[in-house]
């Protein structure tokens, strides 16, 4: 029996070499519920993997982690993938975890579903905020590699409906680690320089993992942040990505975008045309009318004999005239035989008539009219009016009758 005693590191590293020994352990799934899921300042993800029994600590390092597509959250059922070993300072086994993979659904479906959850939390799809295409767009920014068959096919359609448009390819990767940011380098240079009235977008079709670029953030927040007008033209009709809830429209290939883009010329055409017919057509209908009402002008008397017209109207004159002369006639003798009444009145009140019967009136050196002796004294001087004018006298006396008293 062997009684040499171990001390605990020692102990802790002979585990530790024998589950590093161990093939299963060297990289093994396991499958369970995250719990505790936290990521430190350093990057690296700390949680565990629990089960209705049992738990299991794991780490996974910034560099494993890096390669997420998706943000693991604590309640997600997935598969870990790792090596079973001791942490010797604690003395406890955990899985050093160096890929997760979520379960039911792929990791990239579920990085969308989180994605496009924080970006209409946000505002980034409302409707509010998207803009008009431009009716006839004169540049038109395409913005896609310039190796695929989307291109050549957007440039033929548009060319095709609309030869006038002027197309500039601003030309990125679509696939891969370096698209995003050179799609969304390429809508900032296009909104910076101001080189189109329109932003087209997008790639041909494939998988999930080959439209994987236009679910990233970065392309999305640049489509946003555009102040030119952007179609998304992602794949086929059934994929939808990101950049699709996120632009001004959504077209289900390139080749539905650039019809959306322009206008077709030939039925523009048509359309002018008809515009051209209706004018022609209103233009008759005026002149006939201006025509008919001409005729009507013509036919009437006036235009056969003018002079008689104005015959007429200077016997309308002469007529009008003599109205007026009597009209003012009359009124003068109307206003002639009130004057004399108001005259004949008035003269009827006029003191002056009194004085022609022998009456006079007396006034005063100061013009007052004096209506009694006793306002006379002997000695006053007053003036005595008469019908045929007046004269100045001097009172040597003055006496009141015995009728009014002493």
């Amino acid at each position: 029996m062997n009684t040499q005693a171990l001390t605990v590191t020692q102990l802790n590293m002979y585990i530790k070499n024998m589950l590093d020994g161990e093939t299963l352990l060297a990289n093994v799934g396991v499958r369970g519920e995250l719990s505790n899921y936290k990521i430190y300042p350093s990057g690296h993800h700390y949680f565990t993997i629990k089960d209705s029994d049992s738990s299991l600590k794991c780490v996974m390092f910034k560099s494993s982690a890096a390669r997420l597509r998706f943000r693991p959250e604590s309640g997600m059922c997935v598969t870990a993938w790792g090596r079973v070993s001791v942490y010797p300072r604690d003395g406890a086994y955990q899985l050093y975890c160096t890929q997760l993979m979520p379960e039911g659904v792929g990791d990239l479906q579920i990085a969308f579903e989180q994605l496009k959850a924080k970006l209409e939390a946000e505002g980034l799809f409302d409707e509010r905020h998207k803009k008009p295409l431009p009716p006839i767009p004169n540049t038109i920014a395409i913005i896609t590699s310039s190796a695929g068959a989307a291109v050549h096919d957007m440039i033929r359609i548009l060319g095709h409906r609309w030869p006038m448009a002027k197309v500039l390819l601003l030309p990125v990767r679509v696939q891969g680690v370096e698209a995003p940011p050179e799609i969304a380098g390429a809508i900032r240079y296009a909104n910076e320089f101001n080189v189109a009235d329109l932003i087209i977008t997008g790639r041909g079709g494939g998988s999930i993992e080959d439209l994987w670029a236009f679910n990233d953030e970065r392309v999305a927040r640049a489509i946003y942040a555009s102040r030119i007008p952007v179609i998304s033209a992602v794949g086929h009709e059934p994929d939808v990505t990101i950049s699709d809830y996120v632009a001004d429209r959504r077209a289900s290939t390139p080749s539905n975008a650039a019809e959306i883009a322009v206008p077709d010329y030939r039925e523009m055409t048509d359309i002018l045309n008809s515009y051209e017919i209706r004018a022609s057509q209103a233009m008759r209908k005026e002149l006939s009318g201006l025509k008919d009402r001409l005729a009507s002008y013509r036919d009437r008397p006036v235009m056969a004999t003018p002079t008689a017209h104005i015959d007429n109207r200077r016997i309308e004159l002469d007529y009008m005239r003599d109205r007026l002369a009597s009209a003012q006639e009359k009124r003068l003798h109307q206003c002639r035989q009130t004057f004399i009444g108001l005259t004949a009145s008035l003269e009827a009140m006029s003191p002056l008539r009194v004085l022609t019967r022998g009456y006079a009136v007396v006034t005063g050196e100061d013009g007052s009219c004096i209506r009694s002796v006793g306002e006379l004294s002997a000695g006053d001087r007053f003036c005595l009016t008469l019908s045929d004018g007046s004269a100045n006298c001097l009172v040597e006396n003055a006496k009141r009758s015995s009728e009014h008293g002493s």
